[in-house]
């Protein structure tokens, strides 16, 4: 019993310091008895094939060097790392099972899926050509995302109910919309816009009475209010003229008196000569 509890422990502890960051363990990881020698079926991820069959499984596998890795279980040897240049960033760094990954810089995508490249990213309503550049999307094609090709417009609209009110663009596809079937109005609902008529032209009408009672009241009050005003007397001194009556009155007296006047110096030109001659 403590034999075995004793190769139990050594084989854990072969386990620990045979790992490494990145690496869960080496050697092989399935395999198959061949008389004495096992033969190993997959190495375990990050370990390259070193001999097919042998005593041990763990002397089948050996870990990629630094710098490569492989995805293969039974490969005899190990890719390098790729290297991230020029316009690319790093994103991830390699690991003995996975390779780098690398990204573009802003403004730029990438040329295919490993990302070994970096193209020109175009916007939608833009497509990528071959010597990676962007042009516009031909007319009767749209692109609606980033970086991808144009597709050809849609000739009718998806539903069968639908209506297309918009032709497509550069940028998105046709436009439909469902059209509802019309609903024909009510008994009540034809009435509605004759009652609503029929206010509206009596409001009018009474609207334009109010106005005209109005401004014919204002009229009359105005009226009523300068008759009773007072009007000012104005007196002129007259002008002596010839043919006012007045004047003509006046010449009159002025005559007879001095007919008068001649009558009573006759009169006392008479008198005094008969006193005279009686004196004589």
């Amino acid at each position: 019993m403590a034999v075995i509890l004793w190769a139990l422990g050594v084989s854990l502890l072969m386990q620990v310091c045979l790992c490494r960051p990145g690496q869960s363990t080496i050697g092989c990881m399935t395999w198959k008895q061949d008389g004495q020698n096992v033969c190993c079926e997959a190495c375990h991820p990050g370990n390259r094939l070193v001999s097919q069959c042998g005593p041990k499984p763990q002397d089948l596998c050996k870990p990629c060097e630094p710098e490569t890795y492989t995805v293969e279980p039974l490969h005899k040897t190990c890719l390098r790392c790729t290297q991230c240049v020029g316009a690319q960033v790093l994103l991830k760094e390699c690991t003995t099972t996975t390779d780098t990954q690398c990204g573009c810089k802003e403004g730029l995508t990438c040329g295919n899926t490993s990302c070994n490249f970096c193209v020109m990213k175009c916007n939608k309503g833009q497509e990528p050509t071959e010597n990676r550049s962007c042009r516009p999307c031909p007319e009767g094609t749209f692109s609606d995302q980033i970086h991808q090709k144009c597709k050809p417009w849609s000739t009718k609209c998806p539903n069968p109910g639908d209506t297309m009110v918009a032709k497509g663009n550069a940028t998105s596809d046709i436009q439909c919309v469902t059209v509802k079937p019309s609903k024909q109005p009510g008994p009540s609902e034809q009435a509605w816009p004759l009652v609503l008529s029929v206010i509206t032209s009596v409001a009018l009408i009474v609207f334009g009475l109010t106005i005209v009672i109005i401004v014919v009241t204002l009229k009359i009050h105005q009226k009523r209010k300068k008759d009773k005003t007072p009007k000012k007397l104005i007196i002129r001194n007259p002008t002596a003229t010839s043919d006012d009556p007045q004047t003509l009155i006046a010449i009159e007296c002025s005559f007879h008196e001095a007919q008068q006047e001649q009558g009573s110096s006759s009169e006392s030109l008479v008198s005094k000569d008969s006193s005279e001659q009686l004196i004589g």
